[in-house]
């Protein structure tokens, strides 16, 4: 049961995260910062994509993948369709690590170490996808405070 909503909710935002990018009347606002607002929505969609890609990817689906963090938050001026195809590839990449799980997987430790100790699988995934829907949050109120 929890792995189905789990598989339903990261699939409800991240098809939220495409349609905010996609909403962008100006391309270019997407890399906007205020005085008030230092990260912008294109640095927190390419943070997003190389969370989800490293921890559920790299970590569950077995991909390879290396995230390169600084990066994520540095990089700028990614073009929207490439945002919007990286977005469509991340939501594979999370579907196949999440059908891949048991329900004795969840109550074994993340295969990858994000705080100084192991933590639970079923812990870890809730916590990816709080994470997903908090900067999926800032990323609307960037939108509509910087898009206008």
């Amino acid at each position: 049961m929890i792995i189905e909503t789990l598989k339903t909710l990261f699939s409800r935002d991240i098809q939220k995260l495409k349609y905010e990018i996609e909403q962008y009347q100006n391309e270019e606002n997407l890399w906007l910062v205020d005085a008030q607002i230092s990260n912008c929505a294109g640095n927190l969609c390419v943070h997003l994509l190389g969370n989800l890609n490293y921890y559920i990817g790299n970590g569950l689906a077995k991909t390879g993948y290396i995230r390169e963090r600084d990066l994520e938050f540095s990089q700028k001026n990614v073009p929207r369709v490439e945002l919007l195809q990286k977005i469509e590839a991340a939501q594979k990449v999370v579907n196949q690590g999440l059908d891949g799980l048991s329900m004795d997987d969840l109550k074994s430790d993340f295969p990858i170490q994000i705080w100084e100790k192991p933590i639970e699988m079923e812990y870890t995934l809730v916590h990816l996808l709080t994470h997903l829907s908090y900067h999926l949050g800032q990323i609307n109120y960037h939108r509509r405070l910087l898009d206008s």
